[in-house]
């Protein structure tokens, strides 16, 4: 940050701070669900099959009797693992592509007709379509969410690169013999940073989202693992009778996406150094 002092950035973006201890909640609940959550997700109760919510069962519990808050906590650890696998893969791959497109025109035109394959489709048919060709399980949603978000990663990366390729310290550093590829890798890669960075952070929020929808349609994660998406699969017969089984995994999805997405904007605004100046 310009001014070095990331807790006074803090108190001029409430909003965004939030945001972050809101999604480093998240984590933490998800990381431990095994020791908060009261019940095991998946233990069976016919004698409070559709309990409403209060008392012992906080969320209430769906058609089997299993707790909803238990399943739910469950579903962070699960759906943010495969969202954040998938997006880690995506970037790694994506962004190594990126940048080796900056080796020159051939390399760039190359590498560029093949993510524009990837383009062709929207998002949400190439996931379901490659989960349906793989099989459905928790690592066809990691593939098929890195697959989608690796074309996206290298067009952010190449991006960045082509317009750090034209600054005077590069110009220096083929100037006294630099290689292409150590000049790609040492001088350009820091400075392509802060919109990956911000990307990644974005690509996330979109990885949930894909990730519930893989899992709601039946080509994600199975039951009974406690997935969001799954979760909101099994209540969706039940919006009259049980309406919380579906409300509360999808108030769970909507407040990962809305903290992912605003703290995405903070830290746009933070890396920008254009923002102080505003």
């Amino acid at each position: 940050m310009a001014d070095g002092r990331p807790i006074q950035w803090a108190l001029r973006h409430p909003l965004v701070t939030a945001a972050g201890v809101t999604l480093a909640g998240l984590v933490v609940v998800g990381a431990l669900a095994h020791v908060v959550a009261p019940y095991s997700p998946t233990a069976v109760d016919s004698s409070h099959v559709f309990s409403p919510p209060g008392g012992s069962h906080l969320f209430g519990t769906d058609r089997f009797g299993r707790d909803l808050f238990s399943r739910v906590l469950f579903g962070i650890r699960v759906s943010l693992g495969i969202a954040g696998a998938a997006i880690a893969v995506a970037l790694l791959t994506g962004g190594t592509l990126g940048m080796l497109a900056g080796l020159g025109r051939v390399a760039d035109q190359a590498l560029g007709r093949v993510m524009d394959v990837f383009f062709a489709f929207p998002p949400i048919l190439l996931a379901i379509g490659i989960a349906a060709v793989l099989g459905a399980g928790p690592g066809t949603a990691v593939v098929a969410i890195a697959v989608v978000y690796t074309p996206l990663f290298f067009r952010v990366v190449r991006g960045s690169v082509l317009a750090e390729s034209a600054q005077t310290y590069v110009e220096a550093a083929e100037a006294l013999g630099r290689g292409r590829l150590g000049i790609l890798f040492r001088h350009i890669l820091p400075n392509v940073i802060s919109p990956i960075v911000i990307q990644t952070a974005v690509c996330l929020s979109y990885g949930i989202l894909i990730e519930s929808a893989l899992s709601y349609l039946g080509v994600g994660v199975q039951p009974p693992t406690p997935s969001w998406g799954t979760i909101l699969n099994e209540g969706k017969e039940f919006l009259t009778l049980a309406p919380w089984v579906s409300l509360f995994p999808g108030a769970f999805i909507m407040l990962a996406v809305l903290a992912l997405n605003v703290l995405g904007d903070g830290l746009r605004d933070a890396l920008d150094p254009r923002a102080e100046m505003r």
